[in-house]
């Protein structure tokens, strides 16, 4: 089952230094625990964004219903 996720997150890619700072929906192909490693959401956007996972911080999350 899928899960969806609001998320705020920050791009620390130098093509981004003037508008860094983004939110959106991510959707997971299964359901995060709270104490989950976040690392799973910053891959997706990293991915949908064509940069490497470390230029992008998760700034919150918290799932949609």
């Amino acid at each position: 089952m899928s899960a969806k996720y609001y998320t705020q997150f920050i791009l620390t890619d130098k093509a981004y230094r003037y508008g860094n700072e983004f939110c959106g929906v991510v959707e997971l192909n299964c359901p995060m625990e709270q104490s989950s490693d976040k690392r799973d959401i910053e891959a997706i956007l990293a991915r949908n964004f064509d940069l490497q996972q470390n230029a992008v911080k998760l700034v919150s999350w918290s799932r949609l219903h």
